[in-house]
């Protein structure tokens, strides 16, 4: 086994007050014939002589939970396992071919008498009778979920061949009716919607959160007083400290940040000079470029991931409709013309695939879609009528979206299905899925 530390980002903003805008997860369709079978045995927990600690986190719970909301598997419930070892060598492998049950995850939770943990976890083959793969983590308390995460991450790796997104973050907007003075907050938290935290409280209007690519800081827009002025402004919020910086609050509209892929630059979407029109800020020396040069509005640019050139919506058609250009210039292509609406483009990490908002007719309303780069083909994935704000997971597996008065995701092959609630009295929106966490 190899021993990594986790080091999660989420534990540097502890100067934050606890939170419990927690988002509730419901699988709503589409499983796999019932999810691939899979047995997570509970933890066992390993105190050393005279110690105290416990542990509050059930992260057997949390793993079966992950892989079970994934819709591709389907965890053995805890009270029928036939036996619950926690070492290969204890494992009866014959009753768990009896349940045909054909992978087994078991693990121990050694604590010393500092409060630190290390937790260590096998998954097996049953009918091979062998370990497929095992590692060990470091953790602390405020960290013991996250270590849950990476496992979940590792299990779903090893049995499916692509990098799980159990240990990733989301942010997300929330609409307090009954706070009459900040109603707007916005919140980070796991991609289960747990471990919810607050950045942001305001009296106005929170649009477009966008992470970096380093998962450092969130780009946002929300409206100050400006020289005696109410404007929309563009900030960047570090996550660790809660710092706030005022990247852009000239006359008109400040809307959209997009991070460029090398994290030093910002697409926005400025009328400064009487039009709404593309712009990108070089973040260093706080330069504007002009990208888009055209009497329409071009609006909600998002970066290719090679950093080469953007995608956009206009309505330069006479409806909105999804654009890109080349960052070094040159001729506009437009890439949608199914429908009467598409907008809001998002890029799959691997810049193959775009997300968005499509209308196929007036009396429709607004779906989300997934655009084929490659062949041109648009698949509708929703069936509801007010969607909004689509995000990728970071694996590309998954897209997040605003649907009413809550979030949901759906797999790009449109068969799984999820419902992501808070509780009746909020409206939750404005969701983005941030990039995978680089350990250093």
């Amino acid at each position: 086994m190899r021993i990594l530390l986790i080091r999660c980002l989420l534990t540097y903003i502890a100067f934050l007050n606890p939170v419990f805008a927690i988002l509730t997860i419901e699988i709503t369709g589409g499983r796999e014939e019932g999810g691939h079978p899979i047995a997570i045995v509970p933890f066992k927990h390993i105190k050393q002589k005279n110690s105290t600690v416990s542990i509050s986190k059930d992260l057997a719970r949390i793993i079966s939970d992950d892989l079970y909301r994934s819709g591709r598997f389907s965890p053995m419930p805890r009270h029928r396992l036939p036996e619950q070892p926690f070492q290969s060598r204890r494992i009866q492998f014959r009753r768990w071919q009896a349940v045909e049950i054909p992978h087994l995850v078991i693990g121990r939770i050694t604590s010393d008498l500092r409060g630190e943990y290390t937790v260590g976890f096998e998954l097996l083959d049953v009918f091979k009778r062998q370990r497929i793969v095992g590692f060990r983590y470091t953790a602390i308390t405020q960290t013991l979920r996250q270590v849950a995460h990476q496992i979940s991450d590792d299990i779903y790796k090893a049995l499916t061949g692509e990098r799980g997104v159990f240990n990733t973050l989301i942010v997300y907007v929330i609409s307090r009716r009954h706070e009459k003075q900040t109603p707007y907050h916005l919140y980070i938290a796991d991609a289960d919607g747990a471990n919810p935290r607050l950045m942001l409280k305001s009296r106005e209007p929170v649009l477009s959160p966008s992470w970096s690519p380093d998962r450092r800081h969130i780009a946002y827009v929300t409206y100050e007083n400006i020289k005696q002025e109410k404007r929309m402004c563009i900030y960047r919020q570090e996550i660790r400290t809660g710092k706030r910086t005022l990247l852009s609050s000239e006359p008109g509209l400040n809307a959209a940040p997009a991070w460029a892929p090398d994290g030093k630059r910002l697409a926005l979407t400025l009328s400064k000079d009487g039009n709404p029109e593309i712009y990108i800020l070089t973040l260093r020396d706080r330069t504007l470029t002009r990208f888009t040069h055209h009497n329409a509005i071009d609006t909600e640019a998002e970066w290719a991931p090679d950093g080469k050139s953007l995608v956009f919506t206009s309505d330069r058609s006479g409806k909105p409709h999804i654009y890109r250009k080349s960052v070094k210039g040159g001729k506009v292509q437009r890439l949608t013309s199914q429908g009467i609406y598409n907008a809001r483009p998002r890029f799959s990490p691997d810049g193959r695939k775009l997300a968005l908002i499509h209308s196929s007719r007036s009396d429709n309303g607004f779906q989300i879609a997934v655009l084929n780069l490659k062949n041109g083909q648009l698949k509708v994935l929703t069936k509801t009528t007010a969607d909004e704000s689509p995000s990728f997971s970071p694996n590309g597996g998954m897209i997040i979206y605003a649907t009413g008065s809550e979030l949901a995701a759906v797999s790009t092959d449109g068969r799984i299905h999820q419902r992501l609630s808070v509780n009746m009295s909020e409206e939750v929106r404005e969701p983005a899925w941030a990039p995978f966490y680089k350990y250093e």
